[in-house]
C-alpha cells in the first residue's frame, strides 16, 4: 500500500499532472446559441483526445441540422489536441462547402493561438478578438 502511495504522489506530482486532475478540469463544455446572423459555440475546458470526437459530434449536429455559419468562442478552452484541430479542420470544411457558409474563432487563448500560429491554421480559420466582431462580419 505504501509504495503505491509513493508511486502515485510522485506520478501526480512530477510524471503526468493530468492524472491528478479532476474530471471537471479535463472535460469540455459545449454550449450554442442561435443569433440572426450565425450560430455562437461556447467552448470550454480541455479539448483533448479523449474529448475530441464528443466536439465533432456536436459540431456535426449544428451542421447537419442547416447551420453552416458558426462562430466558435475559445475564450475559455485551456488545451487543444491534434484530434481537436483535426475536428474544428473538418467542420471548416463541411460549413464552406458549396459556399454554404463559414466557420470563425472568436476570442482565441493566447496559448490556442499559438498553436494555430505554428500549425498554420492562423491562416485558415478567421481569428477575431471579440464575438461581436466575428458576428458582424456575417451578412444578414
Amino acid at each position: 500500500m505504501l509504495a503505491y502511495l509513493l508511486w502515485y504522489i510522485s506520478t501526480c506530482l512530477v510524471a503526468i499532472p493530468s492524472r491528478c486532475l479532476s474530471p471537471e478540469v479535463i472535460t469540455m463544455d459545449f454550449g450554442s446559441v442561435d443569433l440572426k446572423r450565425c450560430t455562437l459555440v461556447r467552448l470550454a475546458g480541455r479539448i483533448d483526445g479523449s474529448v475530441a470526437p464528443e466536439l465533432g459530434s456536436n459540431l456535426r449536429g449544428l451542421t447537419d441540422s442547416g447551420r453552416y455559419k458558426l462562430i466558435l468562442n475559445m475564450k475559455d478552452v485551456s488545451y487543444t489536441s491534434s484530434a481537436a484541430l483535426r475536428e474544428l479542420i473538418s467542420t471548416w470544411k463541411n460549413c464552406r462547402r458549396w459556399n454554404r457558409g463559414d466557420m470563425r474563432l472568436a476570442e482565441v487563448n493566447p496559448n490556442i493561438k499559438k498553436v494555430l500560429d505554428l500549425t498554420g491554421l492562423s491562416s485558415q480559420f478567421m481569428v477575431f478578438d471579440t464575438e461581436a466582431e466575428a458576428v458582424g462580419v456575417f451578412d444578414g
